[in-house]
């Protein structure tokens, strides 16, 4: 190989000892062949990195799909166990015909129809209330932080520690006008019962009863649990009255 007027020249030998050839480049066909390779390599990185995004981006998605077939799962347990226990609440309510006795419709095993079961959404009339008066749980539990007022620093409710997946009963009759997910609250499932008057149940791990339910007092509306800004289970329980808290004791007792 020679350069020539800036050009390359190529002598060729092939192996059955025939005549040498020589190829001559001129200095435009060598640029030229030099710009080729240059955008062919460049060309090659840019693939690599595609293939490399692209691989990427399928990974997170399949660990995204992974996460929702696992939310799906659980969520299906959870309406299974839902629809088990409205088993147990109707035999039990055949048993009480069946021996005459008598008892309460908000039963120990008793909870809501499990989701996908349509509900009426019947806000109360104006002027009329189903004052919160029943405690938020089956069990009492231990109050470990009571009402301080709502301003500032204080606690606008009460905190009841109770193992992570209790009932969470609706202090009374009332439309469910929101239910989501709060930084301090955490799940939450807020009440309007009528006439001003509110309850809100916080911290729960699972919420049964959805925004547009009409529920009634002693209804199963959530799992307890300890999400938010929370250091352990337990249920954080506020009454409201006109949007200010009201001490819970002076409206509930627990059992």
């Amino acid at each position: 190989m020679s350069e020539h007027n800036g050009g390359l020249s190529f002598i060729v030998v092939p192996d059955s000892g025939g005549e040498p050839r020589g190829i001559s480049l001129s200095r435009r066909r060598v640029r030229v062949l030099g710009t080729a390779a240059g955008l062919l390599c460049v060309g090659i990185v840019v693939m690599a990195a595609t293939w490399v995004t692209m691989a990427r981006r399928a990974a997170q998605a399949d660990t995204l799909a992974f996460q929702l077939d696992s939310l799906k799962e659980h969520q299906t347990r959870l309406d299974a166990v839902a629809r088990r226990l409205a088993q147990i609440e109707a035999r039990e309510d055949t048993y009480k015909q069946l021996l005459g006795v008598s008892g309460a419709a908000d039963s120990a095993f008793w909870v809501p129809a499990p989701s996908g079961t349509a509900r009426e959404s019947e806000a109360l009339s104006a002027g009329e209330t189903a004052e919160p008066t029943a405690w938020p749980l089956t069990v009492a539990g231990a109050v470990t932080q009571e009402h301080l007022g709502g301003a500032g620093a204080d606690h606008p409710g009460i905190d009841i520690a109770v193992a992570t997946g209790s009932y969470v009963r609706a202090s009374g009759d009332g439309v469910v006008v929101q239910a989501g997910e709060d930084p301090v609250y955490g799940l939450f499932i807020l009440l309007d019962h009528g006439n001003g008057m509110r309850t809100r149940y916080g911290h729960a791990m699972h919420l049964i009863a959805q925004r547009g339910w009409t529920v009634r007092q002693g209804e199963v509306i959530a799992l307890s649990g300890s999400t938010g800004a929370s250091t352990a289970p337990h249920l954080h329980f506020e009454i409201l009255k006109d949007m200010k808290t009201v001490d819970p004791f002076s409206m509930v007792t627990p059992p």
